[in-house]
């Protein structure tokens, strides 16, 4: 393996796109204009330059699980240790968005006129810290009551202001007996006795008397995602996982040997979830999609014990394969690409589940390598209802599209809300730090020499290819067109 700064430099041919085609996401006809590259070969260090550039971004070592995440590792666990199997409607599986929007389901946010979803152009998210994954309080009001108070054992003490919160007994009805109240919503109902309780807080709160006391310790703690992900169950467990991490991109023996049970899961999956026919998800497309990589593999002597590059985690229950999460290991983070799954334990929610396992693997990898630190989802849409989960995993920050600088997802909402494309950093000052300044200095391979764009440009014979060339350096950035080389024919 190559060390840090060592081994072939990358190597990749740019595609520009100036026709609209079809976007499988949001449907419209022309609403997909790719600029692409195909790489031959790619260092972990340029494939994580040109990520933090919009070409894919999430931060992991502050995120807290959300109430949906929790019922998903909850879930998990106890059909783990108990082999017991629940199914909830909206248990917010990836690629389905069943959880609605994300502002509403994680992210604090004060003025609740801000409040909208994440990217339409390529854009990335990173995970930022919230504390807040519980039911926010009424607006504006701050709560330091037991969690306990809601029904009615206020730690401050009774009163009589406190009596007027709680509704009086409801008006008769209309219907066949008029002495009887309407029926009523369970919904509405639990939705009013949160209020209830959110007022009774509040009024605990302003009834106290004004003198400075240390704050209680919190009795109730929100936990961590790593409490809820086991080191090891009981030996009467009902089933075993185990998370098998195998480099992919050069195959490992691991990775041989498991590579026809790991591509059945993938055509089982492509064809039950993607009804794709039969014959497509053929091993060859398997192998071309998912498997090679033109990412060197790379070890660091301060970096992570299994290197970096490319790698599938593969999701073993009772000794066989029932998901695959297939990664990305860089500099600064862990880059998801994909998750494949027997569709047999959709009610586990592998969707859901791998990502927050992806975290939490951040995370332990944080401890050796100090750099990374960020879990990346990939392009958020803000538009596109299946890439709506992304913005579920906070905290979280957009890339604006003009400064390449990170933006928490709260600001950004309320723009993309009014355009579907926009410039995030508010300091119109700040633009791009690696822009193209130097044409000449583009570093071209052509007829096997490595050459300045400035000596390419006079030996080339034909029509020009100046403006391709430029709009190649002027995405990538000046550091990576000067590191990388462009393969021109």
């Amino acid at each position: 393996m190559a060390s840090a700064g060592a081994g072939a430099p990358s190597i990749v041919e740019y595609f520009g796109g100036e026709d609209g085609n079809r976007c499988g996401y949001c449907k419209s006809e022309a609403g997909n204009l790719s600029h692409g590259m195909w790489a031959h070969s790619l260092t972990v260090q340029d494939y994580q330059d040109l990520i933090d550039r919009g070409w894919r971004r999430s931060a992991a070592l502050n995120f807290q699980p959300s109430k949906s995440h929790k019922k998903v590792l909850k879930k998990m666990l106890k059909f783990l240790q108990v082999g017991e199997v629940s199914h909830c409607k909206n248990d917010g599986e990836p690629m389905d968005s069943q959880a609605g929007n994300p502002i509403t389901c994680n992210v604090s946010i004060k003025d609740k006129s801000e409040i909208p979803e994440k990217e339409l152009k390529p854009l990335n998210t990173e995970l930022q810290e919230t504390e807040n994954d519980h039911q926010p309080p009424a607006k504006d009001s701050e709560c330091h009551c037991s969690p306990d108070v809601g029904d009615g054992k206020a730690d401050c003490g009774q009163s009589t202001n406190v009596e007027t919160v709680i509704q009086s007994a409801p008006k008769p009805g209309e219907g066949a007996d008029v002495n009887k109240p309407p029926c009523r919503k369970a919904k509405d109902l639990r939705k009013e006795r949160r209020l209830q309780k959110q007022l009774l807080q509040h009024t605990c709160l302003s009834e106290q008397p004004s003198v400075s006391s240390s704050p209680k310790p919190n009795a109730n703690p929100s936990k961590s995602l790593e409490d809820f992900i086991p080191a090891a169950l009981p030996e009467n467990a009902a089933h075993r996982l185990e998370v098998r991490l195998v480099r992919s991109s050069p195959p490992s023996s691991q990775f041989k040997a498991t590579f026809q049970e790991s591509y059945q899961v993938y055509k089982l999956y492509q064809t039950t979830i993607h009804q794709d026919p039969p014959d497509k998800p053929s091993i060859s497309q398997f192998t071309r999609f998912l498997c090679d990589s033109p990412l060197e593999p790379e070890t660091r002597p301060c970096g992570p014990a299994c290197g970096y590059g490319s790698f599938h985690q593969q999701y073993w229950l009772d000794g066989k394969i029932i998901a695959v999460g297939v990664i990305d290991i860089l500099p600064y983070c862990i880059s998801s690409v994909y998750l494949y799954y027997d569709p047999d334990y959709s009610f586990i929610s592998p969707g859901v589940y791998s990502a927050l396992r992806e975290i939490a693997f951040t995370r332990e990898l944080h401890e050796k390598a100090a750099e990374l630190c960020y879990y990346y989802m990939g392009f958020y849409i803000h538009t596109c209802p299946k890439m709506q989960y992304k913005g579920q995993y906070n905290p979280s920050q957009l890339l604006c599209p003009e400064s390449y600088t990170w933006v928490p997802i709260e600001k950004c909402l309320p723009m993309l809300e009014r355009s579907k494309y926009t410039r995030f950093n508010p300091n119109p000052k700040e633009g791009d730090r690696k822009t193209l300044t130097e044409l000449g200095r583009v570093r071209v391979l052509h007829k096997q020499t490595v050459m300045p764009y400035s000596i390419y440009k006079k030996r080339r014979k034909g029509p020009s290819d100046e403006a391709a060339v430029k709009q190649y350096a002027g995405l990538v950035g000046q550091t990576c067109a000067e590191r990388m080389l462009l393969y021109r024919s």
